[in-house]
């Protein structure tokens, strides 16, 4: 990932909007803010967000839960 990155003008960060995997990912140690940090690190400037898993059991393409995922990424982007 590293070596990919650090060649890269833009980044596709794919998050997982099911109830759990999205709040593990977005943790303190989660894996969706490290490579969302490490794509900043290695001078990527432009990042774009996919949510995935809206068909997931518990999310079931609700608006509120896109909502939710959508302004969390969107806040921790615009702080690193």
């Amino acid at each position: 990932m590293i070596t990919g990155t650090s060649q890269a003008d833009v980044a596709v960060l794919v998050v997982d909007a099911s109830h759990g995997a999205f709040e593990d990912g977005m943790s303190k140690d989660g894996q969706t803010r490290e490579h969302a940090l490490l794509a900043y690190t290695l001078g990527v400037k432009q990042v774009v967000v996919v949510i995935n898993k809206m068909d997931h059991a518990s999310v079931k393409y609700s608006e509120s839960r896109y909502k939710e995922v959508k302004e969390e990424v969107a806040a921790y982007l615009k702080k690193i």
